[in-house]
């Protein structure tokens, strides 16, 4: 890999989520860094500020499992692709891009649309159980089994009462999102039907 980096011995790397592709974060790395992060599979940096290397999540816990590592056509850039166990940025948020600058929120579901949302989940889920793609995040909680994925749901459930405590409500909107998926993956892989968890809110709605 033929790097090329800046006059001060840094290069940029994007940071994105190797499932949902969100963007998470631009950080640098000079060629310590970039070692270490191949070295270890997890993410490491180069602090401008400091002036010192930084293993992201060292002191948060919210550190970043490498999945992919690629650079550009002019080798002067990065793309990681990681699994991230906690928000990457420093506030708290997912991801550190929280501002709009040009267009807005996307248009409401309708109500037919939402519910169709996850049903298609499911069955991508379920393809991904079937099919293992390399690389995929789903792939790696189907492989490491059913004590990795109720370890994220636990983890997931406990980000939700953290973000509703705070009365943070475009986080709460976030780990809603990160445990209902979750939980989709334990279903699959416990072999329930989503619909039957349905009936049963159908069943108590009709009493």
């Amino acid at each position: 890999m033929n790097i090329k980096f800046d006059e001060k011995g840094l290069v940029p790397a994007i940071v994105q989520d190797a499932d949902s592709r969100e963007v998470l974060t631009l950080a640098y790395m000079n060629e310590e860094s970039l070692a270490k992060t191949l070295e270890t599979r997890e993410t490491w940096f180069y602090s401008r500020s400091r002036q010192e290397l930084w293993h992201k999540g060292a002191t948060s816990g919210n550190t970043q499992t490498v999945v992919e590592m690629k650079y550009d056509c002019d080798q002067d850039a990065l793309l990681v692709l990681v699994h991230p166990n906690g928000p990457a940025c420093h506030t708290g948020t997912v991801s550190c891009f929280t501002e709009t600058v040009i267009g807005g929120a996307v248009d409401p579901l309708k109500d037919d649309e939402a519910s169709a949302i996850l049903g298609k989940l499911e069955s991508l889920i379920a393809d991904r159980e079937k099919q293992r793609p390399e690389g995929a995040y789903t792939t790696y909680l189907f492989e490491k089994g059913v004590d990795k994925i109720l370890k994220k749901v636990g983890e997931e459930a406990s980000e939700v009462i953290i973000a509703a405590k705070n009365r943070d409500r475009e986080e709460l909107k976030w780990e809603s999102a990160d445990l209902l998926y979750h939980l989709m993956v334990l279903l699959v892989e416990q072999k329930l039907p989503f619909k039957d968890v349905l009936n049963v809110l159908e069943e108590r709605h009709n009493r």
